[in-house]
């Protein structure tokens, strides 16, 4: 049974793996050294330094690029790498009693690179910059993946989730009743621990200030390039210190047994085979999939174009990206916790979930096209400081729900509930699409630059179209039918299992 003190260990660990560290500032030092390191294209190279009215390149992987473009890409290799390996081992969430251990070795190396931040605090260092960049990366998301592994056998095993599953047993409730029951209980443990880890990331930035007004960072480049440094690592020993409770008060439950004839090396390229062959039968859950896939690609690549012309627009400054994060992540709590009580006073929300993704969508659609008028004129498109602050703004109410509420999607669209074979299965297929479709966008987003003479605005072209597309996807996904074909589904295989045949 999940206790409480569990329970609140689980939210803990997310306010310190919170992406400060790795999504944030880490990010936005890297990009930062390529500019004090970088040159302007239109002068011979390493002649004249960049500077907010000129282009900033720089030579990276045989190639003349913008600094953009290189963030880009680094940032497209890196979701790349994380594709091969959570396809190596992304299935040991679900198998054995590997999981815990993987988030603990996750964990200590994504603090130990925020560590290392330390040590580049020099533009000579760009190069190491972009070792600790992709390292953070993966390890956060790595953390990230196995934490969130936990979330369905904590929930399962929550008080009042398994008084709910005895009154089926002796016939005091529906099965149907039990599984939204079981439903609305992850969706509130879900909406809490992002409401949660919202509030105690506003602490953690509301000290960072007083950080940087120690530092005195806004006195010259050379103390805001180090305060970066020290911001990471200051985020990265609060994680260590709010992932504790979780390494030692979290229930160590047993994962499923390893299938005869797999080996820990290739169960999860056989389980993303056997998951996508299931998806196939499923019409419904298959265009969730698609769309599931292409939005998030979406999503992560217009968030990465997004934050390297926020941080050109405020010129890199600790503390200007501090205090837009405390906007951004002020009004994502009140975002998603909003949500959270429509939900609950109106519980059969999440029955008809595609109409209200489709909300969330359209509203990220508007960014993409915000940003694609910025091709065309100086006026607006992420040209100017009151954007940046509106966008964190419109963001958070509007646009984070998305990252709760997507998860909901994915339970009403899979027979989860119902079937024990399949339970790990298409939560594991979905777990894999999501986190490894965001490397593409990157990589095409980066090309586009290169190819457009340095138009840091031209990705949004792309971007508005794959996010056009993948909501015509959604669009075409009924959750009735969805359910109708779930239950004949899981008649069909009611005595088989997943490994068989």
């Amino acid at each position: 049974t999940t206790s409480r003190v569990e329970l609140w260990s689980f939210y803990l660990y997310y306010v310190g793996n919170n992406g400060l560290s790795g999504f944030n500032f880490g990010p936005s030092q890297f990009q930062n050294l390529l500019f004090l390191a970088g040159y302007d294209p239109s002068q011979p190279p390493f002649s004249a330094l960049c500077s907010s009215n000129t282009d900033c390149v720089l030579p990276y992987l045989g190639k003349i690029r913008n600094i953009n473009s290189i963030v880009l890409l680094t940032n497209g290799i890196s979701f790349a790498i994380q594709t091969v390996l959570l396809l190596l081992i992304g299935a040991w969430a679900d198998y054995g009693r590997w999981r815990p251990n993987i988030t603990v070795i996750f964990t200590l190396a994504a603090v130990a690179v925020s560590f290392a931040w330390l040590g580049v605090e020099d533009p000579s260092k760009w190069q190491a910059g972009v070792a600790l960049y992709i390292l953070g990366c993966k390890c956060r998301r790595g953390a990230l993946t196995f934490w969130t592994a936990a979330f369905p056998g904590l929930v399962r095993h929550l008080p009042e989730v398994e008084s709910s599953a005895q009154l089926v047993t002796i016939g005091g409730k529906s099965w149907d009743e039990h599984a939204e029951f079981e439903s609305l209980s992850r969706n509130r443990v879900s909406n809490i621990s992002f409401t949660i880890s919202s509030i105690g990331e506003i602490l953690i930035l509301v000290v960072m200030v007083g950080i940087l007004e120690g530092l005195k960072a806004g006195d010259s480049t050379a103390n805001n390039t180090k305060a970066f440094s020290v911001l990471i690592a200051f985020s990265g020993a609060l994680w260590l210190l709010c992932a504790l409770p979780w390494f030692f008060l979290g229930e160590r439950r047993p994962g499923l047994a390893l299938p005869p004839s797999s080996s820990f090396f290739m169960i999860g390229f056989r389980q993303t085979y056997i998951a996508m062959r299931q998806c196939m039968r499923l019409k419904q859950t298959f265009l969730y999939l698609i769309f599931y896939f292409l939005m998030g690609d979406v999503l992560n690549t217009s968030v990465t174009v997004v934050a390297t012309l926020q941080n050109s627009i405020v010129s890199y400054s600790t503390l200007q990206l501090t205090l837009l994060l405390i906007v951004g992540i002020i009004t994502q709590a009140i975002g998603i916790y909003s949500f959270w009580l429509v939900q609950k006073k109106f519980k059969d929300i999440h029955k008809n979930g595609a109409p209200h993704s489709c909300h969330h969508l359209t509203l990220l659609n508007v960014l993409t096209v915000w940003g694609l008028i910025g091709v065309h004129t100086d006026k607006f498109g992420f040209k100017h400081t009151w954007e940046i602050w509106l966008y964190q703004v419109f963001y958070g109410l509007m646009v984070c729900p998305w990252y709760a509420y997507s998860q909901t999607m994915i339970s009403e669209v899979s027979p989860l509930p119902q079937m024990h074979s399949f339970r790990f299965l298409f939560f594991a297929l979905f777990s894999v699409v999501g986190k490894t479709s965001a490397f593409i966008g990157p990589l095409v987003s980066s090309a586009i630059i290169t190819a457009s003479g340095n138009d840091n605005n031209m990705p949004f072209a792309f971007l508005f179209g794959l996010g056009t597309i993948s909501t015509m996807f959604l669009y075409l996904v009924d959750v009735k039918k969805s359910q109708m074909e779930c239950n004949e589904f899981v008649k069909a295989e009611a005595d088989l299992h997943a490994f068989q045949g």
